[in-house]
């Protein structure tokens, strides 16, 4: 096992890996920007190094300080998490050239897999179903109308080079083509320095279904079961779980075993994700390969009771497999991802500091997190937060447990997608499992629509929130003060409170009749 392991990432995933590391023993280093010098995972890891100002790529994109840091630390290996470098096959070469470790595939696996169009040619050579379409970048409007003819409309372009739905656009009839290619190509290269598109089969209503797969050093590649991403928003996704209520076993095994096939096939070690679109009829067809730790990764931990992150350092280590079974999920779990955006204003980030948070807890509520009170939230790295993930014996446990702790969460100082979130678990569709990846799109105007006593009832727990917060400092600073409705919130009369401690004491009387309507 390392001694030692720099985490080349900030955020929930930088701490996530720095628990990792603390439960097996070994020693970890942050890194940081100027922006996160007070970040919770540079505070919690045993050693922390800036590398640049607050722009990511000054530096989380600088490969050559990272490495350096690695260097002065003594880290014997790398753990780039997901985003950033995590998927730069020339950084992975770089960290394996420089004499150090890198947590994650081979650099030739993340090659083979990074492009969508050489991905598509390994998954067909391979006997794995993928979505009708080409295995070559287009050269121009021309040949991609030709090939769209071919298929059928309405066909997806789709960057070669990239992921999140960048570079990315459906396509309904021949007027429409080369206005598209040239938006795909110009997106695609502002986001991955490639402009290389392709075309395929756009399949109407399918689902997302991803696989987890684990690969060791020694030949054992096991899949742990699917995780249902549908609920997305522009192709990016905001709710997973595990198990899916479309997959049944005998399609879990021939899912898994595919994934299995492709990963084989490229030389893979290590944690990877294999996605997938799974039709109405329950056909799969192969999209990507995701050659590193997937955000939703909890809800796979806790339908199989394995901790992936520690395996990934584990397997990095020369650790082999001792299962060789697929895995059969264990209840069910979902993730919401907390992110600061507004979403009655249509998601637009919102930027500014935590005032008060307070995290939901008891049975099956796992909160895993990059901030705090007093974090500041900017406008530099991704809008996500927090995730969410709950689990429970059943789908409808899972949900109603999901609904409890989102009710517990406040968020005071920013906006984010806690409402959001309260929405689609109140959802009748939902609740059925009646989604597939343009669910979200249809039902989002009404499930923004905010009713009074919705509004009400936010209202009054925030007010709550923020006098135990107030209660809190006060007792801090005077611990003899008595706190409560009849004293005052600082131990004085309610007539000596600031106007906004008699209204949100107010607010506060309303929450139990609120809430029961």
């Amino acid at each position: 096992m390392f001694k030692k392991v720099l985490i080349a990432n900030r955020g929930e995933i930088a701490l996530r890996i720095v628990r990792a590391c603390r439960e097996l023993g070994v020693k970890s280093v942050a890194v940081y920007s100027d922006a996160d010098v007070h970040a919770p995972h540079v505070r919690e890891a045993d050693e922390a190094v800036r590398i640049g100002p607050a722009p990511s790529a000054e530096s989380y994109l600088l490969g050559h300080e990272i490495i350096a840091a690695a260097k002065k630390t003594g880290a014997e290996a790398i753990h780039p998490g997901y985003g950033f470098l995590s998927e730069r096959e020339w950084f992975a070469r770089a960290v394996r050239d420089a004499g150090l470790v890198w947590i994650g595939p081979p650099a030739e696996a993340i090659a083979a897999m990074g492009s969508k169009t050489a991905a598509r040619t390994l998954a067909v050579a391979n006997g794995v179903p993928v979505v009708p379409g080409t295995t070559e970048a287009l050269r121009d409007a021309k040949e991609a109308a030709a090939v769209a003819e071919q298929f059928g409309y309405p066909v997806l372009l789709k960057a070669a080079a990239g992921g999140g739905g960048k570079g990315m656009r459906v396509v309904h009839s021949a007027s429409e083509i080369a206005g598209a290619l040239d938006s795909a190509k110009r997106e695609a290269k502002n986001a991955f320095g490639d402009d290389a598109v392709y075309v395929e089969k756009y399949i109407e209503g399918p689902r997302h279904v991803e696989i987890q797969i684990l690969a060791d050093q020694h030949g054992t590649v096991i899949s742990l079961g699917e995780r249902e991403c549908s609920v997305q928003r522009r192709h990016q996704k905001m709710i997973e779980e595990a198990p899916s209520v479309a997959v049944s076993p005998e399609l879990r095994e021939r899912m898994g075993a595919a994934a299995v096939r492709a990963a084989r096939a490229a030389g893979y070690v290590n944690a990877g994700t294999c996605e997938f679109l799974l039709d109405k009829s329950g056909a799969f067809y192969f999209l990507e390969m995701n050659t590193r730790i997937q955000v939703e990764h909890p809800v796979t931990e806790l339908v199989t009771g394995l901790d992936l992150v520690q395996w990934q350092i584990r397997i990095a280590a020369g650790e082999a497999l001792p299962y060789r079974a697929p895995f059969t999920p264990r209840g069910w779990a979902i993730e919401c991802r907390i992110t600061s955006e507004d979403p009655a204003n249509g998601f637009l980030p919102s930027t500014g500091r935590i005032n008060y948070l307070h995290v939901p807890t008891g049975p099956g509520v796992r909160w895993d997190s990059g901030v705090e009170t007093g974090s500041d939230v900017g406008l530099f790295y991704d809008p996500m937060l927090a995730k969410l993930i709950v689990w429970g014996p059943t789908r409808s446990d899972a949900i109603a447990r999901m609904h409890r702790a989102l009710l517990e969460l406040t968020i005071d100082g920013i906006e984010t997608s806690r409402e959001f979130h309260l929405r689609v678990m109140e959802d009748e569709e939902f609740r059925r499992g009646d989604i597939e990846i343009q669910w979200l799109e249809r039902r989002l105007p009404s499930l923004l629509e905010q009713t009074p006593a919705r509004r009400d009832i936010e209202n009054a727990a925030m007010a709550a929130a923020l006098i135990a917060h107030h209660d809190r400092q006060q007792a801090v600073a005077a611990p003899s003060a008595v706190s409560g409705p009849a004293s005052g919130a600082s131990g004085k009369t309610p007539s000596a409170q600031s106007a906004w401690a008699q209204t949100a004491w107010a607010q506060t009387a309303r929450v139990e009749s609120l809430r029961t309507r």
